[in-house]
């Protein structure tokens, strides 16, 4: 019999399942916006609704995308738009997220902030240290406290 995956493993799973749906041609990050153990709100990156996918419109991936929203801010638009609250709440991203994903997660009420790859954003960490958002890196089973500045 397999070991059981804690809470933090199970989310980060699923949160790379939603990364598959990324449309983004230069990276696939895929957020799940959790509370209580519930899934709330899922985003991946990639173009706005009604937009082209970035295949389709032909994006330069030497540079940085301009067209796909990040896997955050598509999780925090799908709670606004089904009224649901994230205060409290904590996301699992597959990424880091960058200083600008940092401000609107902070300002969505997200308390914890559980990710595995790295962005080159020290920025991003230090808002979430001056808003006393907890923030953690997750590798297989291991979740280690990420220093933030305060």
């Amino acid at each position: 019999m397999r070991a059981r995956p804690s809470w933090d493993e199970y989310f980060m799973q699923i949160a790379h399942a939603v990364s598959s749906r990324a449309t983004c041609l230069r990276r696939g990050v895929g957020a799940v916006i959790v509370r209580d153990k519930r899934i709330l709100a899922t985003g991946y990156n990639g173009a706005p609704k009604g937009v082209p996918h970035c295949a389709e419109y032909g994006c330069d991936t030497s540079q940085k995308c301009q067209l796909a929203a990040h896997a955050e801010q598509n999780a925090i638009s799908q709670a606004a738009l089904n009224g649901v609250s994230t205060d409290g709440g904590t996301i699992y991203i597959t990424c880091q997220p960058c200083n600008v994903c940092a401000k609107m997660l902070i300002n969505s009420g997200i308390r914890r902030v559980v990710f595995e790859g790295d962005y080159p954003d020290d920025l991003a960490l230090e808002l979430f240290g001056l808003a006393d958002v907890e923030v953690f890196r997750i590798a297989g089973s291991n979740l280690e406290v990420v220093e933030t500045k305060r």
